[in-house]
């Protein structure tokens, strides 16, 4: 799966613009929402488990959420009320044309794959708490964009309906213990909106690119990336599970400091040790309060050392290799993270970011430099088992 064709059609979301019928700031493409519809989803999976005892499928829980964002991906932008009638009445139609257009724009995917997305979007049975609670998401993050756009927009004809079928929607999921508690303006919706700002930061901000990410798109396509090289390892699902969740929180921490580009980090011997000892304190003191304090050691272990293979050993963090963690850790209780394999899919996307922009037409000296960094980087290079060297060499000039 971790091949050019399935990566490209990754980012063809990125392109895609939300509310591109209103007036509205940057921030707002399909790929950007999908990802804060994830990281809302954490939130709201972790209280229902708290508060109501919920037994959660977290792997499918992911894996849904990949199905939802490639399902759009397809079918991009329509507007929710057609959406809902056209699912409605041709659901079954429609979602068999997405599958065959899935198989064409990426040849290489993997049957099992596609049949579990197929049972997931056929079978009302499959994983019905885990759609539940990411319709609830996806209703939250449209919410939190459409709060945003609605002062550009207030008294233009239809902006009052959309904020009441937004808010008819959201009112079907107050049975979710999360919901609730975001309606109230707790710190947990206080967290959601701090994260919603890793929309407006930009990668590779001194440079013009296209499309444009930011650092919010960014972490859930390493998160994909990672939920596939941890399923091409054979890992468990706890740790196909932590592997997406680091990847998809790895940056949260650059809400708060910015993007710190890597040359910087490098110019002065004991920067970059510097900035991470500034990001621990800042997560700490800025979000970490913002979540129930259950939740620390879980956001701590995603955000901290976050490009190393460890596993947790008598709620002690150690450190190891992937190939211990294959032959050792790979069981439930061990919490396995595989750090080296996440920095490749980390730096795989930093390039691909480039690569794509150059390919348009637009690319910078810091660009340039960047590709081909990275490139020399991977030459030939194999990791955990995972040849990052061959994905490379698909991207060809």
């Amino acid at each position: 799966m971790l091949r050019k064709s399935f990566i490209e059609f990754l980012y063809e979301a990125a392109h895609i613009q939300r509310w591109n019928e209103h007036i509205r700031p940057g921030g707002f493409t399909e790929l950007d929402k999908q990802a804060h519809k994830m990281m809302i989803v954490y939130v709201l999976a972790r209280h229902e488990e708290d508060d109501h005892g919920a037994q959660i499928d977290w792997r499918r829980l992911i894996e849904g959420g990949i199905f939802e964002f490639m399902q759009r991906n397809v079918l991009t932008d329509i507007k929710p009320p057609i959406f809902h009638e056209m699912m409605r009445i041709y659901g079954k139609e429609l979602n068999a044309w997405v599958f065959e257009e899935i198989r064409r724009r990426i040849p290489d995917i993997e049957p099992e794959f596609m049949d579990k997305m197929r049972n997931y979007f056929e079978d009302a049975s499959y994983s019905a708490m885990e759609k539940k609670l990411l319709r609830a998401a996806h209703y939250l993050a449209t919410k939190w964009e459409f709060e945003i756009i609605y002062h550009f927009n207030e008294g233009i004809y239809g902006s009052e309906d959309t904020k009441a079928l937004i808010d008819n929607e959201l009112e079907d999921h107050y049975d979710l213990a999360a919901v609730k508690k975001l309606a109230l303006n707790g710190k947990s919706s206080k967290f959601i909106d701090l994260v919603g700002q890793l929309r407006f930061q930009k990668r590779w901000a001194q440079s013009p690119r296209v499309p444009e990410t930011s650092v919010m798109g960014h972490v859930l396509l390493v998160a994909i990336m990672g939920y596939f090289c941890a399923v091409k390892l054979g890992a468990c699902d706890e740790r196909i599970v932590g592997d997406f969740l680091t990847g998809l929180f790895h940056d949260l921490p650059e809400v708060l400091t910015r993007d710190i580009i890597s040359p910087v980090k490098r110019s002065v011997p004991g920067l970059d040790e510097l900035i991470k000892k500034i990001e621990e304190r800042l997560v700490a003191e800025k979000i970490l309060p913002l979540l129930p304090y259950s939740w620390h050691e879980d956001i701590i272990y995603y955000t901290q050392n976050e490009f190393t293979n460890r596993v947790k050993i008598d709620g002690k963090v150690v450190m190891t290799t992937i190939e211990e963690i294959n032959v050792k850790y790979n069981h439930p209780g061990f919490h396995a993270i595989d750090g080296t394999v996440l920095k490749a899919c980390d730096n795989l996307a930093a390039f691909v970011e480039v690569w794509l922009s150059r390919r348009y037409g637009i690319t910078s000296k810091h660009m340039e430099e960047g590709e081909a960094a990275i490139r020399a980087m991977y030459k030939g290079k194999v990791i955990g088992g995972i040849d990052f060297g061959s994905v490379y060499e698909e991207f060809t000039d």
